[in-house]
């Protein structure tokens, strides 16, 4: 993994971008993006997360996070983990028409790594770059990009119309995870 997308900094706000492996497409059914969404309120609530945007897309999350305790890797880490195994219990237990393709995506990404045992959901890369407090136009620009993706990908019309984004939030309604707004 290159250096350049490594959280060094535990207190910096960072854009991330936390992928499933193999792109499989889990998040087109809306129960595996709420658990996404209550992971997020969840640290939030308990961990000191501050979630400034986001977005869920077909088979990734965008997002830029900070901490407000200095335990930012170790939150993203607890994140995924968490939802890792929710997305992994739902589609197991729970009705769902892709269960063996998804599981068997899953198998495989297991397999070329020797942290994991059965399944990966998610890559171990959070694409992480810290967002520069003395680039005027950086946070703006990211949080842009983050809210248009799902206009640019055909989604929505409008980013405001996306439910599991913060751009509603960022034009005044109230979205489904509490922000940190900078």
């Amino acid at each position: 993994m290159p250096d350049s997308y490594v959280i060094k900094d535990q207190q910096g706000v960072y854009f991330l971008t936390f992928q499933i492996v193999v792109w499989l497409d889990i998040f087109t059914r809306k129960r595996y993006r709420d658990i996404v969404v209550d992971a997020f309120n969840y640290c939030v609530a308990t961990k000191g997360l501050r979630v400034h945007a986001w977005c869920i897309m077909s088979n990734h999350v965008h997002c830029i996070l900070s901490s407000a305790n200095g335990t930012l890797s170790d939150t993203i880490r607890d994140v995924k983990r968490h939802t890792a195994k929710q997305i992994l219990l739902s589609v197991q237990n729970e009705p769902e028409s892709r269960r063996e393709w998804l599981l068997q995506g899953f198998r495989q990404a297991a397999t070329a790594h020797v942290r994991n045992k059965d399944y990966q959901v998610w890559t171990h890369e959070n694409h992480a770059v810290g967002i520069d407090g003395h680039i005027s136009d950086m946070f703006a620009s990211k949080v842009n990009y983050i809210h248009n993706n799902p206009v640019k990908e055909g989604l929505v019309d409008n980013a405001i119309d996306d439910v599991y984004s913060s751009a509603r939030d960022y034009a005044g309604k109230k979205g489904l995870v509490n922000l940190y707004l900078l």
